[in-house]
């Protein structure tokens, strides 16, 4: 990965740990997760402080030397965009049939060491959680960050509490999106202990 200096600390980085941004013609800040968009890009630190810094201090304006109008909760608008980008890792999964949802489909995955990530939704019960981890393997990744209504959108049927992702290259780039979404703020993956 090419390495991009963040407009707020002045640090250079590879792409993985920034934020890529651009200016639409409204002149106005949009952010480029896929990093994609056509235009000359400004980086930010994957950090919800750093993009706030840049929001407050009209970094943006001067990164593209041009009045650039940055929204106010575009902390926020980067927040829900890391979710959203994550959560459609899964929704692949289940069409590629990499995924399953359910206690026992999930049970049955882990016990076997085919699960790359268990995933259960924030409001599961910790003790259902407890049960389904000891069949994870060292190198599952746990991940407790997405409300049952997230994940039933993302697998496209209703109460989703428990999922698992197969090992494959869905999962690898499902926990990437995690850990950026970790990064920016928000505590999201844990490996078993």
């Amino acid at each position: 990965m090419p390495e991009r200096t963040c407009i707020v600390t002045r640090e250079a980085k590879d792409e993985t740990g920034l934020i890529r941004f651009v200016r639409s013609p409204e002149g106005r800040v949009v952010p480029d997760l896929a990093r994609k968009l056509p235009g000359r890009g400004v980086w930010v630190g994957l950090s919800r402080d750093l993009v706030g810094q840049a929001v407050s201090g009209n970094l943006f304006s001067r990164g593209f030397k041009a009045q650039t109008a940055a929204d106010a909760d575009l902390p926020d608008q980067v927040a829900s965009l890391l979710r959203r980008h994550a959560l459609g890792y899964l929704g692949m999964a289940r069409k590629a049939g990499e995924a399953v949802t359910g206690f026992a489909k999930v049970e049955e995955m882990a016990g076997k060491g085919k699960a790359a990530a268990l995933i259960h939704a924030a409001d599961a019960s910790p003790d259902q959680n407890r049960k389904l981890d000891k069949f994870a393997g060292e190198e599952t990744a746990i991940v407790n960050l997405f409300g049952g209504v997230e994940l039933d959108l993302a697998f496209g049927r209703s109460n989703v509490v428990h999922a698992a992702l197969a090992r494959g290259r869905i999962a690898e780039n499902f926990l990437a999106g995690v850990r950026r979404i970790e990064s920016y703020g928000t505590s999201a993956v844990r490996q078993r202990v």
